[in-house]
């Protein structure tokens, strides 16, 4: 029997290895070939609906590459875009000025909000006696109504010699209250995503 268990076990082992950390993706065979960003330099741009947001991204993101041998380079502030969000234009010539070979530009936004009611203690009386039975009971909620809100990422890899689209992903994260988890979360599945497209 323990001959039987242990490689199924196994199997199930690869099989989680196995998932895709993105809900949907999308690559240029002619630009992914033969791992193209393999220790090369990415500008990396994050787009998010605020500062502190946009900034735990792109240290996100940053981290995340170096890990798998990719140098990253943090994109400069250009400023309002006139691209639509996601876009790589107003970045190609800083990537450039930096010798990146691609840029990495991830979009964070979120997606739907769900109300959750703080916990609820309740109150009873009751008494029994001469046959008749008879109670009161009070509950009241603690705490008040929290938001937890789902964060989703769109990313995209542009080659900066070609201007041509290489990869683009989406990916999205269960509702939750710590916003800076879901972020880092999202980062790193957009990495892991793009590595499982051989890009580097």
């Amino acid at each position: 029997m323990r001959a039987v268990l242990i490689p199924l076990a196994g199997l199930a082992v690869l099989a989680g290895c196995a998932t895709n950390p993105l809900d949907a993706q999308w690559a240029d065979p002619q630009l992914t070939a033969n791992a193209p960003l393999k220790g090369a330099r990415v500008l990396v741009v994050c787009e998010a609906q605020d500062e502190v947001l946009r900034r735990i991204c792109q240290d996100s993101v940053g981290a995340e590459l170096t890990k798998v041998g990719v140098s990253p380079v943090a994109a400069p502030d250009v400023g309002a875009s006139t691209s639509a969000p996601g876009g790589p234009a107003p970045y190609v010539s800083a990537a450039r000025a930096a010798n990146a070979k691609a840029v990495l530009v991830t979009s964070i936004a979120p997606g739907a909000s769900v109300a959750r009611s703080g916990f609820t203690v309740g109150l009873g009386v009751g008494g029994f006696g001469g046959g008749v039975g008879g109670g009161v009971g009070v509950s009241a909620p603690i705490g008040g109504t929290r938001v937890a809100t789902s964060y989703a990422a769109n990313a995209s890899l542009t080659d900066v010699a070609s201007g041509r689209l290489m990869w683009t992903a989406r990916a999205s994260e269960p509702a939750s209250e710590v916003t800076s988890a879901q972020v880092a979360n999202l980062a790193k599945k957009v990495v892991e995503g793009a590595g499982q497209s051989k890009l580097y």
